[in-house]
């Protein structure tokens, strides 16, 4: 968990580098040109051990898949304290900002623990009996400036779904507020806590540009990325075409009187 966590701030998925070369070539605008090719020096020399990816670590978060033949020795509940061991570790090297505060106090504790941090999202799935451990230091800023929920109505159908993710991309991303080029997650169906859960996985845990499996589901992200092209914003919210690196949508099934959609 602790070198999951350490290499997740220091460089950056392959998938992520080559979309960020592409919309380097593919922008225009000089002041979008440059936040990609500071962007694209900083994760190098990251790589190097010069700094970290970001400066802002935001919320240490894991996703753990186990196989249904999997054995924890102490319990599975060990995982959590692992999570807590790792993230004082990675903190104190200074691979972690001390970013974690109590939300009535704001008292910090300086080591990025607290209530429910870092978090855990365990499933099972498959018969093997591995582990599967993702480490996502998650930005503060698409948390704070980017997160946002409706409860649609039936009648809202797809141009409502359409119209809502386009109009939280064009919130989200104005002035630099999430620091695009962003990687969008859409969450739709379920309750209000399961389409939001959705939402956030399909932004961290889906491979970019790589569309739904489920024809009917890739042609809505297809539609929506080409429309967040054609919005006149690009990196950090400067004019161009790329305020979306890419866009996944998950859904589950939801209640016969409202389609739940989060962004």
């Amino acid at each position: 968990m602790y070198e999951a966590m350490c290499k997740a701030v220091t460089l950056i998925p392959p998938d992520i580098g080559l979309c960020l070369k592409q919309s380097l070539g593919e922008e225009k605008e000089p002041l979008a040109r440059r936040h990609l090719e500071l962007t694209l020096e900083n994760a190098h020399l990251a790589a190097k051990g010069k700094g970290l990816v970001c400066g802002d670590t935001g919320y240490p978060l894991y996703f753990i898949k186990a196989g249904n033949n999997t054995k924890v020795e102490g319990g599975f509940g060990m995982l959590w304290e692992a999570a807590k061991k790792a993230v004082v570790k990675a903190t104190e090297n200074n691979f972690l900002r001390p970013t974690m505060v109590d939300p009535l106090t704001r008292k910090n504790p300086e080591n990025n623990l607290g209530n429910e941090i870092p978090n855990i999202n365990l499933r099972f799935e498959g018969k093997d009996d591995g582990l599967e451990i993702i480490a996502v230091p998650k930005g503060g800023g698409s948390e704070i400036f980017g997160t946002f929920y409706k409860m649609m109505y039936p009648s809202d159908g797809k141009t409502g779904i359409l119209k809502f993710v386009i109009d939280c991309i064009c919130k989200g991303c104005y002035a630099g507020k999430i620091c695009p080029p962003a990687i969008i997650g859409v969450g739709i169906g379920g309750t209000a806590d399961i389409c939001m859960r959705l939402a956030k996985e399909a932004a961290i845990l889906s491979p970019l540009r790589k569309y739904n499996p489920d024809p009917k589901i890739a042609e809505l992200e297809r539609k929506l990325f080409s429309a967040s092209r054609r919005l006149g914003v690009g990196p950090m919210g400067s004019q161009g075409i790329n305020a979306v690196l890419s866009l996944h949508i998950r859904t589950a099934a939801t209640h016969t009187a409202a389609p739940t959609c989060s962004s």
